[in-house]
């Protein structure tokens, strides 16, 4: 059994410090993609086995990928559905050093009844040609994926849309997360992840966590108009682990200066609020709601709409990376990075604007993505119509 156990503790406050306390964060931008329609979604991993970090997008009408190190660009699908794509995930799954890629696409999200759409991509031999798209069984407004690690070794794909079926102005049926067994057969048939839990609406995104013991798999936190809720997908259990109850759109989780865990949030969905959750690992009731311990750390976010976490200054904890999209003409858009300033994790301040009105950003993601030991971000952005990798060059 996967079991989440999450304790936070004492409200935090943000005080000013001096930068000098940390390193400064130093980022060279490089354009890989100056003309991309929208970049709903991005995934990180190796496409072609060849021991680096490739870079994926589903963009509106395509689904490419960048080949690292120098980032030519290859379509691997194109026009699945009438209408756009919208999520991506890529994992390698066997063991050969190559990535499994999923992707959704059919974004509508006014129709909640007949939108949607599941596809598995299948490799060719030469990876940089055109890929099979295998489509699965859906349910309506498919949103976000993610390839999940469960215990014994298994895996499969968790597929997340934004609202229950038949659905008006988020409220009716619940959500219903899919499960898609990996390897996908003829006779496969998805299963309901959270069947017997309460129901969730606008569920707009979701982070992987780790479950307890050796052999534990992976379980998830949802971000949803009712909270976060971490979901126990194996043993679906009768009772959530309510972890706060503001709603939210973004949800990552990292790692203190102290040792103990943090949950940033966008709040929210396409919200304007920047907030943490903090606190050590330890036992926690099922059910606990700990919105008391929220602080905020930014609320003034226009459509706040990428989230990511990472130890980008070097510092043996994670920072967090936050990115806007701007909602009406004017709005400055961007990405910004929000460090910790003591151990305990009780302060934070805003560390580095990363980048000022260039990037209106609709996904983002941390990895190195040069072997350098320093992860480096990488962002699409929506109205800027562009893809960016951000050089993490702090300490030179």
């Amino acid at each position: 059994m996967i079991i989440l156990r999450v304790l936070f503790t004492a409200a935090v406050v943000i005080l000013p410090l001096a930068a000098a306390e940390l390193p400064a964060f130093r980022v060279r931008p490089q354009t890989i993609d100056p003309a991309i329609q929208i970049g709903y979604g991005l995934a990180i991993a190796d496409v072609d086995g060849d021991g680096k970090p490739d870079i994926l997008l589903a963009d509106a009408r395509r689904i490419v990928w960048y080949r690292a190190p120098n980032w030519e660009k290859f379509v691997m699908a194109e026009n699945l559905t009438p209408k756009d794509n919208v999520c991506i995930a890529a994992r390698d799954l066997d063991g050969d050093g190559k990535a499994e890629v999923a992707v959704g696409a059919e974004w509508n999200p006014g129709d909640t009844v007949n939108s949607g759409a599941v596809f598995l991509l299948e490799a060719p031999a030469d990876r940089t040609q055109r890929w099979t798209a295998r489509k699965l069984p859906h349910e309506p407004t498919t949103h976000r994926m993610h390839w999940v690690r469960a215990g014994g070794g298994a895996s499969y794909l968790a597929v997340l849309p934004l609202h229950g079926r038949g659905n008006k102005n988020g409220a009716g049926e619940g959500v219903e997360i899919l499960g898609y067994e990996w390897p996908w057969r003829e006779t496969s048939r998805p299963v309901a992840l959270n069947a017997k839990l309460p129901p969730l609406h606008l569920t707009h995104n979701f982070e992987l966590v780790r479950g307890e013991g050796a052999q534990a798999g992976e379980a998830f936190i949802v971000a949803a108009k009712e909270g976060l809720q971490a979901i126990n997908a194996t043993a679906n259990r009768s009772k959530p682990v309510l972890v706060t109850s503001l709603a939210a759109g973004e949800v990552r989780r990292g790692s203190l200066p102290g040792g103990g865990a943090f949950f940033a949030t966008i709040e929210p969905m396409h919200g304007h609020e920047l907030a943490v959750y903090h606190g050590p690992p330890a036992p926690s009731a099922s059910g606990a709601d700990w919105t008391s311990q929220r602080a905020l750390l930014n609320d003034k976010l226009a459509q706040g709409h990428g989230l990511a976490t990472g130890d980008l200054l070097g510092v043996g904890s994670d920072q967090i990376v936050v990115g806007w999209r701007g909602g009406k003409p004017g709005d400055k858009v961007g990405l910004d990075l929000y460090a910790a300033t003591v151990a305990s994790g009780q302060n934070w301040k805003l560390h580095a604007h990363v980048d000022e009105n260039k990037m209106a950003c609709e996904d983002l993601k941390v990895a190195d993505l040069n072997g350098d030991g320093k992860p480096d971000i990488v962002a699409a952005g929506r109205a800027t119509k562009n893809v960016i990798i951000y050089w993490n060059e702090t300490g030179k």
